[in-house]
């Protein structure tokens, strides 16, 4: 049993990431942003700190995946 049809499907998803990235990249700073500053200082980066920032960031890159051809 192969494995090659999985790589194949992976490779082709892996191709449309810069173009998601691209379209949703005022989703990317604000994400970073809030990690950054999370994990800024003496406190322990807390799991849902950006939860908001994150949620919006998937739902652009499924926005852009379902609009990028491929």
């Amino acid at each position: 049993m192969s494995g090659r049809g999985v790589w194949l499907r992976t490779r082709a998803r892996l191709r449309r990431f810069p173009a998601a990235l691209a379209a949703c990249g005022d989703q990317a700073a604000a994400y970073g942003r809030c990690v950054a500053a999370a994990a800024a200082g003496p406190a322990e980066l807390r799991r849902d700190a950006c939860l908001e920032e994150f949620q919006a960031l998937r739902e652009c890159f499924a926005r852009a995946v379902r609009t990028c051809p491929g």
